[in-house]
């Protein structure tokens, strides 16, 4: 039978101290046979073996007890905020006594019980997803363009149809404001209109780059919103196209705004997770073949909003880089160049936190063609390795498949790798973070920030 804990521990520092009592010994019984500064020398001595012991004893009790705590603790965190249900690693914890077996089993305890409400639930969830996804389908061959406006004139709902007129403007965002796409003039004219009469009315509604101009009705909302039906009549639009339904009712009662983002609670920003596939692992040599990204809004994943495209690098594509992600010099010809696919980029990140795993290298080609593009990349930053090095420490491996792995997250072969796919992937791994984050008790973008600049040794936090 092993030691209790508390019996190891105190075995540890009992070795401590005759330890210490033996180098003090030795050195007087050194210093003693010495002529003159004997005793000094022993002083000398004894310091010095005494710092070797007490380094040694703090190795050993950070290895086997610090270390460990955090890491249970970190374990801990990923199946309380992330949903988990990976097992804990108790060959880690060996030394920590009967503390992680325990936490194990009420951890199992309450994940069945959990799992078994979860099974009651998802069989109602199941019935209402399918009415959802009937009624959705039946509102998506209504032939007008809809979007729903909250007070802030931010959209928060809009249809097939609707992300066709938008995307001539710019990519279709939900949280977006309506300036982005239409005239700001026009907008104010609505709402006077709609405080002056609260009735529904028809209008003319520019383009924010007046080179289109749409006829419309307004119609008020409860809560100061309205909602836009564009006449289908007069926009070009694709009759077979898919269209779904994109929307988050959440984003309805407004979100919390601040100058400061610093102030900005994480859970109210906007994220656009990306990642890129390159013909080299040098950013100021090698080039982009390929983008892709996923808005993530109201903590979650929005099904419709996505980025992805093909990059012609102007350059043979490297044998080796073809083996990585699959991509090859014929599936790239005809595709646009770095300068039109970063700025259609930047349309789509814009008013977003970035996010990517290992951010400096992506953000270092973007930030390379910027100029030519007459795009700036001044947005806010996250990096997943990073907030991993927060959450696990600096010791553990925070590539990107290991993340996936820790969090429970699956991870499809057939999309590793490609630039979709570990973004899919990136912003599964950082919702789940952030929840754990905020469990600790970091909840705002700034002290998020405090403390991913605490592990700049690691890798540089740019911004």
């Amino acid at each position: 039978m092993r030691a209790s804990f508390r019996l190891r521990v105190f075995a540890m520092f009992a070795a401590l101290a005759a330890g210490a009592i033996a180098v003090v010994g030795g050195a007087i019984a050194l210093g003693a046979g010495r002529d003159s500064g004997g005793y000094l020398f022993a002083f000398v001595v004894s310091g010095f073996l005494l710092l070797g012991l007490c380094t040694l004893f703090w190795w050993l009790f950070d290895t086997n007890v610090a270390k460990p705590l955090e890491k249970l603790a970190a374990d801990l965190r990923v199946r309380a905020h992330s949903g988990s249900t990976r097992a804990l690693d108790l060959g880690a914890s060996r030394h920590l006594g009967d503390l992680a077996p325990a936490a194990d089993a009420i951890t199992r305890a309450l994940g069945e019980s959990a799992f078994a409400t979860a099974e009651a639930v998802a069989t109602e969830t199941a019935k209402i997803e399918a009415e959802r996804a009937r009624l959705t389908a039946l509102l998506t061959e209504i032939p007008v363009a809809t979007i729903l406006v909250n007070a802030e004139d931010r959209i928060v709902l809009y249809d097939g149809q609707a992300a066709e007129v938008l995307a001539q403007v710019a990519p279709p965002r939900l949280g977006a404001r309506m300036s982005d796409y239409f005239e700001a003039a026009a907008l104010r004219r609505i709402r006077r209109t709609l405080g002056r009469t609260g009735l529904a009315s028809e209008i003319r509604l520019p383009s924010r780059d007046c080179a289109q101009d749409f006829a419309a009705q307004v119609k008020p909302m409860d809560g100061d919103g309205y909602l836009l039906i564009i006449d289908a009549a007069e926009t070009r639009l694709d009759p077979n196209a898919a269209r779904p339904i994109v929307y988050d009712f959440g984003l309805d009662g407004g979100t919390p705004e601040t100058d400061d983002i610093a102030q900005a609670p994480l859970s109210a920003l906007t994220y656009c997770v990306f990642d890129t596939e390159t013909t080299g692992l040098l950013p100021h040599r090698d080039d982009v073949v390929q983008i892709g990204a996923v808005r993530v809004v109201n903590g979650r994943i929005v099904p419709g909003e996505r980025f992805e495209t093909l990059v012609d690098p102007g350059r043979p594509i490297p044998e080796a880089a073809t083996r990585v992600h699959g991509i090859s010099d014929h599936m790239v010809a005809g595709a646009p160049d770095m300068l039109r696919a970063s700025r259609d980029f930047h349309g789509f990140a814009t008013g977003a936190v970035i996010v990517a795993h290992n951010a400096p290298f992506d953000m270092a080609f973007l930030h390379r063609h910027a100029p030519a593009a007459g795009v700036t990349w001044d947005h806010p930053i996250l990096d997943t390795v990073l907030l991993s090095a927060i959450l696990f420490g600096t010791t553990e491996t925070h590539t990107l498949d290991a993340l996936a792995e820790r969090l429970g997250i699956d991870v499809p072969a057939a999309g590793r790798h490609t630039a979709m796919g570990d973004a899919a992937v990136t912003a599964q791994v950082f919702l789940r973070m952030r929840a754990m984050l905020e469990g600790r008790g970091v909840t705002t973008f700034g002290a998020l920030l405090a403390e991913t600049r605490r592990h700049g040794r690691l890798l540089e936090d740019l911004n």
